[in-house]
């Protein structure tokens, strides 16, 4: 008897040769065969599996529209926080043209909030204490100053330097009137920082980040750089009092952490963290190693971490990924190279987790995972370290190479978006350390020719690596080659950190304190350059808004100032100790330490000669104001004087100024051309007849001289820049403003300090700028007055400043 199929939707077992397959025939009249316990678990096991799937398919829905919304979110505060940028910049604008018209606007409360709140309590920049304060003496051994005194009836004001007298002449118009202590006049003017040229990239890494709202964010001295290139413009964080050496950006994009290195005062004492200051936010507390976490729109300082925990300086910060920031760890550069762990947000002070010993040896850097909260890895000098941080304490697990060769540095860390490390090497290698564990999973030989820099993973998951040979490499994400590869020009230095711009944009910090933009496409060119090593030359230009600057790299640069890019720069082939224009501003003077000084032209950079006086550095160079003499002032305790002639290309000497019992350190021309003053090394003032190259024994007869410039430290028109208690080197440098009454000095402690001229009162009263982290070797005015340019001597920086009225400002 044959049978029918079943009808409906059983019909589909019965289909192909051989009729029904399936389920076992049944035969009319028979029961149905029994339904198994299998049968029971394999069906409920598939509901579950269906259930599951649907589970997990609803949780990517979700977590894609999370992403989606953060997306969002993060690019709304990236507007906002680009339109409070703007409204800033265009208030300043504002508040500058009326200070430039004439004007005694006051800035609204918001403009202050917005342009000046840039430290944790709102203190114009002006107004912060410096390392050293007036009455507390750089250091126990130096010796106390002594009150000045005054002869009125010789005209002579004596004041001490290391309870060494000098005498200065008082004017004539002044003698009947002059009190040494009596008040003084508030600087006429104040500065307000626009641009900072130069980049930390020599000796420190991971410092590079593109912020949402399109400004590059990097360090250079005691200065965040806030960078918009589009817009050309530069906002700065000065909550710092000296050397930045790392920085991290928070998962929101917004919020920045820096870590300093202990203040001048700070240095060579062990005692410290044995009295910390008891308010972070005082004066003093600036003076320790510390982190600061702050707003980058607003340049608030949110937090100060770290005063009296970490030691000597902070070498590298991370911020906690998995759980949105909620942590930060930090490694100092103590011996042990403590590492600590901080709920940052938790009071001004931040709260410290746990603190543990790192390592003995040299840290480079340090990272969160970003998937596992509890997972933090170290790598520096023989050895890459896998943390676990569980219940207050820190497990720590040692790389393991296996027979794989052990380089001298772990140099760079990342992640992949699983979780995995991918590690670069002295040796020029790349290995993977899967997620969890701390042997090596896969390794890439000879990635690059030497230690790897830098690993940047991007969001599709391919890998960009910077490495010492100057060479960027693309790799796809199971560290495959793409091709791909950029050659960074020798002049700029290897890359030292290499970071995802705009887009398909790479920004690159390189060795050579550069800072590079473009893509495998197009070439990379750079968006800041600086000097790499310690600078002293410094140079405004006589007729443009130009300056020129020269130091121990060899390297001359001509800067715009308002266009804020180089000129031209040049390879003198020795260490550039001094500089100077010709009055006409065509032809460039540049003295090396080797006692040869160059003639250039300033356009076309051709060297016209070259010539010799002793074999010690060449200090000072100033032209006369006639433009006829140059005087050249060396460290060989000599002002040599040189008659000018052929448009300034011909030099013939005249004779030599001896008298100095050290070295010279300053000089001033007379505004007639007919005499010098100069300073040296033991705190002296001579004074010299230019033309017959003699010193002026009767120095009575030189106080009504009127003198072209002012960059002697040590005379009366000078005696009140010097701080009770100061040493006679702590001042470096100074210099008038061609126009007005300002007086402007720099000094060790990476101050730069602002006075009425003449500052004949003792402690005359100032206006006080911080920003360097060095000694400030020069400071110059342009030839309008309408900004002011300072060097500094090891953090390599020069710093334009915006000269204003100071109608609305107050004095310290």
């Amino acid at each position: 008897m044959s049978e029918e199929p079943p009808q409906g939707a059983n019909n589909r077992m019965f289909n192909g040769p051989g009729g029904y397959r399936g389920a076992p025939k049944m035969v009319l009249g028979a029961s149905p065969p029994p339904v198994t316990i299998t049968k029971v678990f394999d069906a409920w096991n598939e509901m579950i599996e269906n259930e599951n799937q649907s589970l997990r398919d609803r949780v990517a829905d979700l977590e894609k529209k999370v992403h989606e919304q953060t997306d969002e979110i993060m690019c709304l505060r990236s507007t906002l926080a680009d339109v409070l940028r703007r409204i800033s910049t265009i208030e300043g604008a504002r508040a500058l043209a009326n200070n430039h018209a004439g004007g005694r606007a006051t800035p609204t409360k918001d403009t202050v909030r917005l342009r000046h709140n840039n430290s944790d309590s709102a203190r114009d920049v002006s107004k912060r204490a410096s390392s050293y304060l007036p009455g507390r003496s750089p250091s126990s051994t130096q010796i106390r100053a002594k009150e000045a005194q005054y002869n009125g009836e010789e005209g002579i004001v004596k004041m001490y330097l290391r309870g060494r007298p000098i005498n200065l002449y008082v004017p004539t118009p002044m003698r009947e009137t002059y009190v040494p202590n009596g008040p003084s006049s508030s600087p006429p003017a104040k500065l307000k920082l626009e641009w900072v040229y130069g980049y930390r990239g020599r000796d420190c890494r991971n410092n590079v980040y593109q912020l949402p709202t399109g400004e590059i964010v990097y360090f250079v001295a005691a200065v965040v750089v806030l960078y918009n290139v589009e817009d050309q413009m530069q906002r700065h964080y000065l909550g710092h009092t000296d050397d930045i050496k790392c920085l991290a950006v928070h998962p929101n994009k917004l919020l920045i952490a820096t870590g300093q290195t202990a203040g001048h005062d700070r240095r060579d004492a062990r005692s410290w963290r044995l009295n910390p200051p008891s308010d972070p936010l005082s004066p003093e507390a600036e003076e320790w190693p510390h982190i600061r976490v702050w707003d980058s729109v607003s340049l608030n300082t949110l937090h100060v971490i770290g005063i009296s925990d970490i030691e000597r300086s902070v070498a590298c910060l991370a911020f906690s990924k998995a759980d949105g920031g909620s942590l930060l760890v930090a490694v100092d550069e103590a011996p042990d190279h403590n590492m600590s762990v901080w709920d940052w947000s938790r009071g001004e002070r931040g709260y410290k987790l746990l603190e543990t010993k790192c390592s003995a040896d040299q840290v480079l850097a340090v990272d969160f995972s970003p998937v596992d909260r509890s997972t933090i890895i170290t790598c520096g000098k023989n050895h890459i370290s896998f943390w676990n941080y569980e219940s207050g304490m820190l497990a720590k697990r040692m790389g393991v190479f296996e027979n794989r060769e052990r380089p001298k540095y772990v140099t760079s860390i990342s992640f992949t978006d699983t979780g995995n490390v991918i590690s670069g090497d002295s040796n020029g290698n790349l290995l993977i350390w899967q997620r969890g564990g701390n042997t090596v999973y896969k390794m890439v030989r000879g990635a690059h020719d030497g230690p790897v820099f830098s690993i940047l993973v991007q969001k599709d998951g391919g890998i960009i690596t910077g490495g010492k040979d100057g060479r960027i490499v693309e790799w796809d994400r199971d560290l495959e080659r793409t091709g791909n590869v950029i050659e960074i020009p020798e002049q700029y230095g290897s890359p030292r950190v290499v970071t995802s711009g705009r887009g398909s944009q790479l920004v690159v910090g390189t060795t050579r304190n550069c800072v590079l933009g473009g893509t495998f496409t197009f070439p990379l060119r750079p968006v800041m350059q600086g000097h790499t090593e310690e600078l002293w030359a410094l140079a405004p230009h006589p007729g443009h808004h130009q300056f020129l600057t020269a130091g121990y790299d060899r390297t001359c640069y001509l800067w715009d100032t308002m266009a804020h890019t180089i000129v031209w720069s040049k390879d003198i082939g020795e260490h550039a100790q001094s500089a100077a224009f010709s009055n006409n501003g065509e032809i460039v003077i540049i003295g090396t330490t080797s006692g040869r000084w160059f003639v250039m032209d300033s356009e076309t950079r051709e060297m016209y000669s070259q010539h010799q006086d002793g074999n010690e550095p060449i200090q000072v160079l100033k032209f006369s104001p006639n433009g006829q003499y140059l005087a050249v002032g060396s460290r060989d305790n000599n002002i040599y004087i040189y008659q000018v002639s052929e448009d300034c290309r011909k030099y013939t000497r005249v004779g030599r100024c001896q008298g100095h019992s050290s070295f010279v350190t300053h000089l001033d021309w007379s505004a007639d051309s007919q005499f010098l003053q100069t300073n040296s090394g033991d705190y002296e003032l001579l004074f010299w007849n230019a033309g017959l190259c003699r010193q002026i024994a009767q120095t009575s007869q030189m106080r009504d001289v009127e003198w072209a410039t002012q960059s002697c430290t040590l005379t009366f028109a000078t005696l009140g820049i010097w701080p009770e208690g100061t040493d006679g080197t702590d001042i470096n440098t100074c210099a008038k403003a061609n126009q007005m009454d300002l007086l402007a000095t720099g000094d060790d402690f990476g101050k730069i300090k602002l006075f009425a001229s003449p500052a004949c009162q003792q402690r005359a009263r100032c206006l006080e700028y911080g920003g360097h982290s060095s000694h400030v070797t020069a400071v110059g005015f342009l030839q309008d007055d309408s900004r002011m340019i300072s060097t500094g001597g090891r953090d390599t920086a020069v710093m334009q400043w915006v000269v204003s009225s100071n109608s609305s400002s107050s004095h310290r």
